[in-house]
């Protein structure tokens, strides 16, 4: 026989109340650490009780109560101190739980569609994510309900969802002293998948599902309640994003694209986007009663000394000192004081400063101290080096100047060249601006009509430069330089091909081969890329360059990957980079060919030289 369901826990008194209320009135009242915009999305809340019928919104708070009593008086903590625990909702939590529950149309129907949550690193977004899965899933009155949790790949997708297994599997609050009085040992779940390796529940009472779905795994004819998408930051195209929002859109009941992150690096471009319509969504810039933000991040104010200001801290974790110890955010802090490399990921991750990228091939505080403002008519009368990495149809071609002044600082300014065709399929497929570049006279961002990028108009840039400043020579990587040789005879442009000092010199503009690989050559080549990669990183390091601020040339920075040999001999590798890196290559090429000497470089062994002597 079996053995009869112990009855669930209902919301105290309390949670009958109105407690989303009640924190939005403390976190405009100054009662609660908030920044700016976690203070504007209670603010917007308090606005809509007073406006918001006349729109054809309504607060129901006895919705709100409910969804916020259901995770405690079904669901445990799983991980952490407080593993066993009813897992009752951080203030933040139900602030949002209720909102989203709360809120509704003259319907009936839920008001919003969408939510976007960001906060810093370790809040427990993922864990209310999985909660509120299952609520929608297989408590919320809705049968045949689907449920999914997608992400960038599998593993993404995973997080929360194995966070929601873990509940399933967890013992029930308030249930027998046995622990195996589970959501599964009750029959109310059903796990597909043994362990890990789970990739779905089922709730049998209702026919829902709760699904697990890597970024473009399909599905016939999905018919969702919730998508719930974690970890938005990592996401590389939003092409699977709006393809859910779409299937929302067509239900007729209630249905929720609910959106965590971290706050993007300045390079993920996906999450960047997503972010910045959502705070002008809760700063009421934009108007969407359909859309939902809570975006917890320092302020503007507090940015330059947010790790020596620990009031601040919560702003951007409001489960600071609740679920989330403030060890564990000195430590980090103090790492950052003393490791460059770390401090950026930190100030983004922990503090909700949108700026760095995921990854960055050195210290990105070094990087963006050396961005700056070159103003190419005051380099004028400088030695000048130019050079020049050619796409190969409509990809990106970029050419770098660099200028030595007479202190011998250098300073690099990039020109971009695409074609128009195609132009906003690939700025998906990049996740850049190209188009918002191409139309910006700010950025020197060409995009060309055509299918192919017409090398006349690198051709005449390179002759401009040439009659306006004097340059020495330009290094190139060869593939592609025929077509570009063929454009400078197009156009009356004389350039030669430098062989070594050893070979006649022609008439114009000097062309020198620049190796691109890990291989160090002093046979044929006098410029590699192992050695100009460490000129540019002890420039960028010393402060010794100033690059141009670009946010392509930031952007293919931002996409970098360095490969090394067991020597330790580095170059940029593109097919291993996250994306462009066009004018991070011709950047280094450019630092190289502006701190070799040529004319000391020919000799491969002392022997060579006739003025080498075993008695010197």
């Amino acid at each position: 026989m079996a053995k009869p369901k112990p009855a669930r826990r209902t919301p105290t008194s309390r949670q009958q109340t109105d407690p989303v209320t009640d924190y939005a009135t403390s976190v405009v009242a100054g009662k609660i650490i908030a920044g700016d915009h976690h203070i504007a999305a209670a603010e917007r809340h308090l606005r809509d009780l007073k406006d918001g019928q006349a729109r054809g919104l309504h607060w129901r708070p006895e919705f709100a109560a409910r969804a916020i009593g259901f995770p405690p008086a079904v669901l445990s903590i799983t991980a952490g101190t407080a593993e066993g625990k009813p897992f009752n909702l951080l203030p933040w939590q139900f602030f949002c739980t209720g909102s989203l529950f709360g809120w509704r149309k003259d319907s009936g129907r839920m008001r919003f569609r969408s939510a976007w949550v960001e906060t810093g690193k370790g809040q427990a977004k993922s864990p209310w994510m999985a909660a509120t899965g299952l609520y929608m899933g297989g408590f919320y009155g809705v049968k045949r309900a689907e449920v999914y949790s997608i992400g960038q790949d599998r593993a993404t997708a995973n997080v929360l969802f194995k966070d929601a297994v873990a509940m399933c599997r967890a013992p029930i609050p308030g249930g027998e002293e046995d622990a195996e009085d589970t959501l599964v040992s009750r029959g109310d779940v059903i796990i597909r998948g043994e362990g890990d390796n789970a990739w779905k529940i089922e709730f049998p009472e209702v026919g829902s599902k709760f699904q697990s779905l890597a970024n473009g795994q399909a599905i016939s004819g999905p018919r969702p309640i919730m998508v719930a998408a974690d970890e938005i930051h990592e996401f590389r195209d939003n092409s699977s994003i709006e393809t859910w929002k779409r299937a929302i859109a067509k239900m007729p009941g209630d249905a929720l694209m609910l959106l965590g992150t971290n706050t993007p690096a300045s390079t993920q471009i996906v999450g960047t986007e997503y972010s910045e319509f959502y705070q002008k969504v809760v700063l009421g810039e934009i108007d969407d009663d359909e859309a939902f933000a809570f975006i917890a991040r320092v302020d503007k104010a507090d940015r330059e000394t947010v790790f020596d200001n620990e009031q601040v801290w919560q702003k951007s974790l409001p489960a600071l000192g609740v679920t989330f110890p403030i060890e564990n955010i000195r430590g980090e802090v103090n790492t950052a004081r003393v490791l460059l490399s770390t401090a950026f990921s930190v100030k983004r991750l922990y503090f909700g400063i949108p700026i760095g990228a995921a990854d960055f091939w050195i210290a990105e505080e070094a990087w963006s101290a050396v961005q700056g403002k070159v103003d190419v008519i005051k380099m004028k009368g400088r030695r000048c080096w130019l050079s020049l990495d050619l796409s190969d149809k409509n990809d990106l071609t970029a050419l770098t100047a660099i200028w030595r002044d007479e202190a011998g600082h250098l300073y690099a300014k990039t020109y971009y060249w695409t074609t128009q065709s195609g132009l906003k399929e690939r700025a998906l497929a990049d996740n850049a601006k190209y188009v918002e570049w191409a139309a910006d006279p700010l950025v020197d961002f060409t995009a060309v009509s055509g299918a192919v990028i017409d090398k006349t108009f690198v051709a005449e840039q390179v002759k401009k430069l040439c009659s306006e400043h004097e340059v020495e020579f330009l290094a190139f990587d060869s593939a592609g330089m025929a077509d570009f040789i063929a454009a400078c005879e197009q156009i009356g442009f004389p350039v030669w091909k430098f062989e070594g000092t050893d070979k006649p010199e022609g008439t114009g503009l000097k062309l020198v081969a620049h190796g691109q690989g890990k291989r160090i050559v002093f046979e044929d080549r006098a410029l590699c890329m192992p050695r100009s990669v460490e000129k540019l990183e002890d420039r960028v390091l010393a402060k010794t360059i100033t690059i141009d601020a670009s946010p392509v040339s930031y952007m293919c920075a931002g996409n970098a990957f360095l490969d090394a040999d067991g020597q330790g001999n580095r170059a940029f590798d593109k097919k291993r980079s996250r994306g462009r890196i066009d004018g991070m290559v011709t950047i280094a090429m450019a630092t190289g060919a502006a701190e070799y000497e040529f004319d000391a470089v020919q000799a491969t062994s002392p022997w060579d030289d006739p003025e080498f002597s075993l008695a010197a």
